[in-house]
């Protein structure tokens, strides 16, 4: 398999094939299953920040945890039966859901690199004037539930393609215990990231040391910065993964050609330079494939259709 996220997925792969030899492993193995889907999933952890800066700080935590919320909805809810079922009556039609996963994230990623660059933003920013606060923050929280659902729906597959094999209930406890995981360590992550300006502030005025003092101001300065680079991260990380998923997709269906070229430029850099080299180019290439389909849906949609001037995707 090739590099960058498909490598990881496969790691995922193999974490899955270890939790369904035994319902008593169950546990511990979709705990390390967890951890390693956590960067699979960390433009997630990139993305939400996005979602409550600019909104009152009294309102981030609780717009996170309604974010969570709906994350284990779409696990428990949604996907963990929606994959059971395709695991039992139609196991094919697997790799065509990811594939309308990774265009979405290719459109989601392709639309903000547009807006970025001077195009028609589609639906109220933060930079414009809010008439209703509560209608713009359940649109926010929307639109990151809705992104949530495509990298859960990636997760979970690839977890479910490796315990497809298996009985039941261990499939539904593999896909259970992964959600679960996920959910919590990047959540909790997103959480401590849009806090810390409150605890630099706290740590700046309030810390016994001068030390901690300087520590805390450091963040106040620190943070946001860090979210404008989280952002810029989230949309590259969108058009990554998203051109990813299109790749192999691709060559799951019989297509093979784009992914054997992208592996064949990634191996040939990693033989040149290293293989985190080849890492980063395999990346690269992902997200402009992302990049360059998101663009095509978003003409389609906005140009040729008309579509998503009034409400946007949560932007």
């Amino acid at each position: 398999m090739p590099g960058g996220l498909v490598a990881l997925l496969d790691d995922v792969s193999i974490i899955a094939r270890t939790a369904s030899a035994s319902v008593d492993d169950i546990a511990a193995a979709a705990g390390r299953a967890g951890s390693k889907t956590a960067g699979v999933v960390i433009d997630d952890a990139a993305v939400t920040p996005s979602y409550v800066t600019g909104l009152s700080p009294a309102r981030e935590l609780p717009i996170i945890w309604n974010i969570t919320k709906g994350s284990l909805k779409n696990k428990l809810l949604i996907l963990l039966p929606g994959a059971l079922l395709l695991s039992e009556f139609l196991p094919q039609a697997i790799v065509f859901i990811l594939m309308l996963g990774g265009a979405y994230l290719s459109y989601e990623g392709a639309e903000k690199v547009i807006e970025k660059l001077g195009g028609a933003k589609h639906g109220k920013t933060v930079d414009d004037e809010i008439d209703d606060p509560v209608a713009f923050e359940k649109q926010r929280t929307s639109g990151a539930i809705r992104t949530d659902l495509i990298l859960s729906a990636e997760i979970m597959a690839i977890t479910l393609n490796e315990v497809a094999a298996e009985d039941l209930l261990t499939r539904a406890g593999v896909l259970a215990l992964v959600g679960v995981a996920v959910t919590i360590a990047v959540y909790g992550a997103v959480a401590l990231i849009v806090k810390m300006d409150d605890v630099g502030l706290h740590m700046s005025k309030e810390a016994l040391t001068d030390a901690g003092k300087r520590f805390g101001r450091f963040l106040l300065k620190a943070m946001p910065k860090l979210l404008v680079a989280l952002s810029f991260i989230g949309t590259i990380a969108m058009l990554w993964v998203g051109g990813g998923i299109i790749l192999h997709g691709l060559a799951e269906i019989g297509i093979s050609g784009p992914e054997h070229w992208v592996e064949g430029i990634e191996h040939g850099v990693s033989a040149i330079a290293g293989g985190l080299l080849g890492w980063l180019t395999f990346a690269g290439l992902s997200a402009l494939t992302g990049l360059a389909l998101g663009a095509v849906i978003v003409f389609v949609l906005h140009k040729v259709l008309g579509l998503g001037h009034e409400t946007g995707a949560g932007h």
